[in-house]
């Protein structure tokens, strides 16, 4: 069997498999994203599935996180323009604040090297965009907590990125005993570029939308805008989900007449998130789960109540109401790609202590990946935003 067979057979059966978790989901009330990853651990055993991972999962990776980016931008720029600033604000900062908090001082109470504590702070910080965005749009769930949610989100690694340069920059310090500046300014460029990115493109794209013709014309201009965004991030060497969101948020804002390049997106983004989840599980070695140990464990155990417990300050400065306090930390559960990308940066920058810190972070990414989106999808139960028949699982 020849090589563009093997491809495209593969591509099929990845494609029909994220048709049966539909299926699937109607018995088990699982959340798509679980069962995608389960099915990756499963395929991964196919002999010559790992090859084809190393080339595929970049690409992947990066559309269809370029495209989570861009219908995130538009969560957040809806929630400004509908007055929802204060919360997403105020949640965002007490979450990735007090998450980060409880892990630094967890950690060192534990006994932990403070420099390896001060990454894995960072680390903690980041969540699932891509994971959470599924769950919500699965169950079709609607209203105000979970615009919020995915307007949080968004927000969350944005901010993540930044308290994670400083936490490297402090480790690298502490551990050379000299200034941490380069990496400080790295971080800065990092998110700084990005925010770049996303505006320069941003601009033309806001003014030419709305001038193209509804259908395939409009889905050209916003794959090209989105995939062109994301490849001039990559290439400056700065966030590319980020620049993605900035992209989405400065075309919401300032094409606030029609929503017809999101609608494209939305339309088209369903196989690249298969493919996407499916691989995700299939590159995660579950043999991490078991060098994880007491680290791994206590990482678990804080970056879970710090989640919980990180939404309450924020929701009650900002005047939210209970549902927000009680299940909005809870529905920030998951976390991925965000994270492994930060752990790898980090192993590079400490090569000597990689070996406790990357996998701690591929067991405790298993675990909030696979039970994430169960967590997620129970807060949207909660807030009663995915009414009794109204699943798209149902449907």
């Amino acid at each position: 069997m020849d090589e563009l067979s093997i491809t495209l057979l593969t591509i099929g059966a990845i494609l029909l498999l994220g048709l049966a978790t539909d299926i699937i989901g109607r018995w088990t009330k699982l959340p798509r994203v679980t069962l995608l990853l389960l099915f990756g651990l499963l395929i991964r055993q196919i002999p010559w599935l790992p090859e084809k991972i190393e080339v595929w999962f970049p690409l992947i990776t990066t559309l269809a996180l370029s495209m989570v980016g861009f219908l995130l931008g538009e969560k957040l720029a809806e929630s400004f323009l509908n007055k929802n600033t204060d919360t997403v604000l105020w949640v965002s900062v007490s979450e990735v604040f007090i998450t980060a908090s409880m892990m630094l001082a967890g950690l060192i109470l534990i006994g932990v090297p403070i420099e390896i504590a001060l990454i894995f702070a960072g680390i903690s910080t980041a969540t699932a965009p891509a994971a959470t965005a599924d769950v919500v749009n699965e169950t079709n769930a609607k209203g105000k907590f979970s615009n919020t949610l995915l307007a949080i989100v968004a927000l969350d690694d944005a901010l993540g990125l930044i308290v994670f340069s400083i936490m490297l920059a402090l480790a690298k310090s502490i551990h050379d005993q000299t200034g941490g500046i380069e990496i400080l300014l790295s971080g800065a460029w990092e998110v700084g570029g990005a925010c770049l990115v996303g505006i320069v493109l941003g601009l033309p794209m806001a003014y030419l939308t709305g001038r193209v013709r509804t259908g395939k014309p409009t889905l050209l201009e916003a794959l090209g805008f989105v995939f062109l965004c994301g490849g001039a991030a990559l290439w400056l060497e700065v966030s590319f989900i980020l620049a993605s969101m900035i992209l989405g948020g400065v075309v919401a804002y300032l094409a606030r007449h029609h929503e017809r390049p999101f609608h494209a997106i939305e339309n088209i983004e369903l196989p690249f998130m298969v493919l996407l989840f499916v691989l995700s599980g299939a590159s995660l070695e579950i043999s991490g789960l078991s060098q994880i140990g007491f680290i791994g464990a206590a990482y678990i155990i804080l970056r879970a109540v710090g989640r919980v417990a990180g939404a309450w300050p924020g929701a009650a400065i900002a005047g939210a109401g209970p549902l927000v306090k009680k299940w909005m930390g809870i529905a920030l559960m998951p976390q991925a790609g965000v994270a492994l990308g930060m752990a790898l940066v980090a192993k590079h920058q400490f090569p000597e202590t990689g070996d406790i810190i990357f996998p701690v972070i591929i067991g405790t990414t298993i675990f909030f990946e696979l039970i994430g989106p169960i967590m997620t999808r129970t807060a949207l139960v909660r807030a009663g935003e995915i009414p009794k028949g109204r699943n798209k699982n149902d449907r």
